[in-house]
């Protein structure tokens, strides 16, 4: 018997991807009564679901997020592990994105599909490494899928903030970073530099962090920036949400030269509209080159992409052999964007 067509078992639908033969959706946009959770940031892991499937790490990070909203039950199941649901035999395969981060690798009737989720290639010492899964559809993000986009060596990236921070010993050097991911990425990223001075933190970022370590993750001696005399502040690295750049909390330091790392600063104009000086092109996804190789090193037939630049890496991979479309999924979002990060800053700023 030839294995079933997957698009005969996945269905896109106002609430995202759902799997009829296990009764469940995975990265369900709205509350649903089964959902499997690829990772904890805000668009993927949505709150007030009944049931929640999910990596130990990420279940973690939606209570610490949600607190009862993270949803009525949890199944944690680490990496390696299996269960079946309904007919549907789902299992969890490191992503790289951020801690907790997974694929869904789904199998039925001799078909297997994989929900990458979002994903990175690059080392991140703050989470597992990517591992490709060949499938015969493969759904994968396009966030940075542009030629334009290649990111450079977050390393490198990390020597021009501390070359700065040299640079400029009077001032505050202000980081945004998103709280989830790339901050803790950021600060694990400093220490392997050899910087193991205190880093100082927005509120916001203050409980994701301790809650890394809490699960294992060492980022060093971290710090409250609110509350500390200006003048302490002069010289050191201060972390803080993007929205908290240009906020009034950020007029507390000693003359902050403001900085973000983001996939996005490869765009000058974006740069230039949060008003930062030194744009740090550091990303939780892949970029143009490693989403293509991806493809390759999957060598799915079927390429299914839900958000980002869908176009151009469906035109890409048909003209290279594989079967690919857009799936346009409402709900899921841009390079590491949490709204909860503007919420966040507000409350704690």
């Amino acid at each position: 018997m030839s294995a079933l067509a997957p698009e005969s078992w996945i269905q896109v639908t106002d609430r995202g991807l759902y799997v009829p033969p296990g009764g469940f959706y995975v990265d369900p946009t709205r509350p649903v009564e089964k959902a499997v959770v690829t990772h904890g940031h805000a668009d993927h892991a949505r709150p007030d679901h009944a049931n929640v499937l999910a990596t130990p790490e990420t279940l973690a990070i939606m209570r610490h997020r949600y607190g009862e909203r993270a949803g009525r039950s949890h199944d944690a199941m680490p990496c390696g592990q299996q269960r079946r649901i309904g007919d549907v035999s789902v299992r969890f395969v490191p992503a790289g994105h951020v801690l907790g981060s997974a694929q869904a690798v789904m199998e039925y009737r001799g078909s297997r599909v994989v929900v990458s989720g979002d994903y990175k290639r690059r080392a991140d010492p703050t989470c597992a490494p990517f591992e490709p899964v060949p499938c015969d559809a493969f759904v994968t993000e396009a966030t940075f899928g542009l030629p334009v986009f290649r990111h450079p060596d977050a390393a490198d990236e990390v020597a021009r903030l501390l070359a700065a921070q040299r640079q400029f010993p009077e001032r505050a050097i202000l980081v945004g970073a998103y709280a989830l991911g790339k901050a803790q990425r950021l600060i694990a990223l400093l220490r392997q530099a050899g910087y193991d001075r205190p880093i100082y933190l927005h509120g916001a970022l203050m409980g994701l962090c301790q809650l890394y370590q809490e699960l294992g993750v060492e980022l060093g001696p971290l710090h409250p920036a609110t509350g500390q005399a200006k003048p302490t502040l002069a010289g050191e690295i201060v972390l803080a949400p993007p929205a908290a750049l240009n906020d009034r909390w950020a007029r507390r330091l000693p003359e902050p030269l403001p900085t973000m790392a983001s996939g996005w600063m490869r765009v000058r104009q974006r740069a230039r509209q949060r008003g930062v000086e030194l744009p740090l092109v550091i990303s939780d996804h892949a970029d143009w080159d490693e989403l293509c190789a991806t493809l390759q090193e999957v060598g799915a037939p079927q390429v299914w992409v839900t958000h980002g630049s869908e176009e151009a890496l469906c035109h890409w991979a048909n003209q290279h052999g594989f079967d690919a479309r857009a799936l346009a999924v409402v709900g899921w979002g841009e390079e590491d964007s949490d709204p909860e990060d503007k919420t966040a800053a507000e409350a704690a700023g």
